[in-house]
């Protein structure tokens, strides 16, 4: 029987907005295909291992996000696990630390360089439902069905020649579309109505909700790329529960 690890990144700084969920879904799912999947708690106070099987991120408020960011930075197991090409799932908070740069209390701060986007200030806050067509770009190219989502940030993300969106948006904000302001108060420029990021082994968002409660096909791709199968590999799971919620956010 296949056992998988499934590391929980700062779930003490990185947790505010319930993404921890995203893991216990993975584990959940996992389990429900017998397979032995356990989520690994990964704390500030920790060094970050390289060998988990797959990786989630959460949101959180500013100062989380600066001292995750350095936490990381100090501690780069994260950046190995990418460089092996292991799956790494982020939102919020999580993608714009792996990110060039964020904004936190008006000051512009390091992210880990791990995507290549970097995030200024939206002139209000993106809040509600979001939803988007997935691009198919890079390892999501197996996914078909819309995502969906809630959003509540303040960021406008712009993406680097490296990276690439996860779904072209139908409602709500994404990445940021429209005109932000630096730092000076300087305008910048509108971005494309875009969600999310994908960049290698790394798929990032916006969408908290738990984001794999609500998308069970990203979930399972995640999985599968765990496992080193394809999507359609995973055997398939029947939770009328989760339909049910799907149509109703989707409607």
């Amino acid at each position: 029987m296949p056992k998988l690890t499934i590391g929980l990144v700062l779930p003490d700084v990185l947790g505010t907005y319930g993404d921890d969920g995203n893991a216990l879904v993975l584990r959940q799912r996992a389990r429900l295909r017998g397979i032995d999947a356990e989520v690994r708690r990964i704390l500030l106070t920790q060094d970050i291992p390289a060998d988990c099987d797959v990786y989630t991120l959460g949101g959180g408020e500013d100062s989380a996000q600066v001292i995750a960011a350095a936490r990381l930075a100090a501690s780069p197991g994260l950046q190995a696990a990418a460089a092996d090409g292991r799956p790494i799932f982020a939102v919020c908070a999580g993608m714009q630390v792996l990110g060039h740069s964020f904004f936190a209390h008006g000051t512009e701060a390091q992210g880990i360089s791990l995507l290549d986007v970097s995030t200024q200030p939206l002139p209000s806050r993106a809040i509600g439902e979001v939803a988007s067509r997935p691009t198919r770009a890079g390892v999501t190219a197996q996914l078909t069905e819309p995502l969906t989502g809630f959003e509540n940030h303040m960021g406008a993300t712009t993406l680097g020649p490296a990276a690439e969106p996860l779904g072209k948006v139908t409602r709500g904000t994404g990445n940021g579309a429209g005109a932000g302001s630096d730092s000076a108060g300087s305008a910048v420029e509108a971005v494309e109505a875009v969600e999310g990021v994908v960049q290698g082994s790394i798929i990032a968002t916006y969408m908290h909700g738990p984001a794999l409660a609500r998308n069970p096909q990203l979930a399972d791709l995640l999985l599968a790329q765990a496992l080193g199968v394809r999507l359609e590999d995973l055997e398939p799971l029947e939770i009328p529960v989760i339909d049910r919620l799907r149509m109703e956010r989707l409607s």
